[in-house]
């Protein structure tokens, strides 16, 4: 026998089935509305672009392309004209060389004993850069940057090649006494000695770099 309770249970179900229903044809509605509206886009698109043709798949990967490293170039101009204004030729190389023989340097604090072992080549070298071929500017801006960055870069032994003159008039080192100039004008560099036989010999110089020491800044006097 069906109670009223049972009644009440089932009027409960048949509201809560009515509900579900009505839900259901809302979304079917909303679906379809949405259909409709792409087709409509899609033949709007069509319509504007013309006769279209799908291309062949060659079996080729997208691969996602890197963004270039930034460049600081007005950083870069800056620095190097600093370095150009911090070498002059005109240094009394004398008054800076600290040995007889005119052929090395040291700073004061730099003892003998680290200039004869560069000078015997126990110095392993880490870096090295030809001036053969560049004019005097070009060179002195190339010995600079050469210097600084090896310098951030924490290497302390290195070989300038200056050349011997032998295919410069008269026959001379033409950037010889140049080089040394710049290069006792750094404040990075507490040492240098003409290379021995096997280095290059006259031709170059082996350089000794001070890690502690700050990077060249300011202008030296001219």
């Amino acid at each position: 026998m069906v109670t009223v309770k049972d009644w009440k249970e089932l009027g409960t179900v048949r509201q809560a089935l009515k509900q579900a229903r009505l839900q259901e044809e809302a979304r079917q509605a909303q679906e379809a509305a949405e259909a409709a509206r792409l087709l409509r886009e899609r033949q709007l698109f069509a319509l504007s672009v013309g006769p279209v043709a799908l291309l062949k798949d060659k079996g080729r990967a997208e691969l996602a392309r890197r963004n270039p490293t930034p460049e600081p170039r007005q950083t870069l101009a800056d620095e190097a004209a600093a370095l150009r204004a911090a070498l002059s030729d005109e240094v009394d190389l004398e008054s800076l060389l600290l040995t007889d023989d005119g052929l090395s340097y040291r700073r004061p604090e730099v003892s003998e004993d680290v200039l004869a072992r560069l000078r015997r080549g126990q110095w392993a070298l880490q870096g090295e850069i030809d001036l053969h071929g560049l004019r005097r500017d070009e060179a002195r801006d190339a010995v600079a940057h050469f210097i600084l960055t090896a310098h951030r870069q924490g290497r302390r032994c290195l070989r300038v090649v200056h050349g011997k003159g032998h295919g410069s008039p008269g026959r001379q080192p033409v950037l010889k006494a140049k080089v040394q100039r710049w290069l006792a004008q750094r404040r990075e560099v507490i040492a240098f000695t003409q290379a021995s036989g096997p280095d290059g010999g006259a031709g170059a110089l082996i350089v000794l770099l001070d890690a502690k020491r700050s990077p060249q800044t300011g202008t030296l006097h001219p």
